[in-house]
């Protein structure tokens, strides 16, 4: 599949801004079921000044503010070509050994909800693949899919206890449960074509499990599957904070305005217009 992505941020500043700094993870990397074919970046009132790539290989943009311009915009425009892989993105690689993705962050810390969702998960926990489909589903189950509950600073525990949330809130107790029972477990941030649909609210964010003898496996907990080819994966971290799009400071900024625009869409090859994949079912972004 040909997805192609635009990606716009923009943030808002009530005062002069005298000083910033942001950290940007928006390009996608070629890898285990994806290519990236292009990737263009613009930005209205901000400069360039370092890219790198972080300790999970993620690709980082190092952006200053230009001081005293009322906002900075952030587009990106992107084409990437995806295939079904059953959620499987392969073998490690980068640079954090796999025993730390098995300590437990401030958001995936687990609380005694955590330990009693593990414990009720009726599986055979030797059967690795077949008990995280299982631990899935029971998160899906108490943990209802609520925009606007919850928000980025909100533990995989709050979730759980709350019984509601987004999809970082599923994959954050996922994550937590299964670092419980000794599973190196990582959080994906990246882009989900919708079908049916182009406009999206937001990016999309999920989980994956390594899995002895199939590397990294992935599943998006709000959707109830393994992510297919109506994914793109960006950055991955211990958690969301080492996976957000955009983090940063500005300094004298007062109160800072927040504005995305995301589309997301298939392009046919030989066909000028784009349209919605069909005949799979209806899924929703984070």
């Amino acid at each position: 599949m040909l997805l192609t992505v635009t990606h716009t941020t923009r943030y808002s500043f009530a005062e002069k801004v005298s000083h910033g700094l942001q950290r940007l993870r928006l390009k996608p990397k070629t890898t285990h079921g994806q290519e990236v074919l292009e990737w263009r970046m613009d930005l209205v009132g901000a400069r360039p000044e370092a890219s790198y790539d972080d300790q999970h290989h993620n690709h980082i943009d190092l952006v200053s503010i230009e001081p005293g311009v009322p906002e900075v915009v952030v587009t990106c425009h992107g084409t990437v070509r995806t295939i079904d892989n059953n959620g499987v993105t392969g073998m490690h690689t980068g640079h954090m050994p796999l025993w730390c993705f098995l300590r437990p962050t401030p958001l995936t810390r687990a609380g005694n909800r955590v330990r009693q969702l593990v414990a009720s998960v009726d599986a055979d926990r030797d059967d690795t693949l077949n008990f995280l489909h299982a631990l899935s589903g029971a998160i899906g189950e108490q943990i209802e899919y609520v925009p606007g509950e919850t928000d980025a600073a909100t533990t995989a525990e709050q979730a759980l206890v709350a019984g509601k949330g987004v999809c970082q809130d599923h994959a954050h107790v996922f994550i937590s449960a299964g670092r419980l029972l000794d599973i190196p477990m990582r959080y994906v941030g990246g882009y989900l074509k919708m079908d049916g649909l182009v406009e999206q609210e937001a990016g999309h964010g999920w989980a994956e499990a390594y899995v002895p003898g199939l590397g990294w496996v992935g599943f998006d907990i709000s959707n109830a599957i393994c992510p297919d080819e109506r994914y793109v994966r960006v950055a991955t971290g211990c958690d969301y904070s080492e996976a957000a799009p955009v983090t940063g400071i500005a300094v004298g900024a007062g109160e800072t305005e927040l504005d995305v625009h995301l589309s997301v869409d298939e392009k046919l090859v030989g066909q000028q217009q784009s349209s919605g994949g069909g005949g799979q079912q209806q899924v929703q972004g984070g």
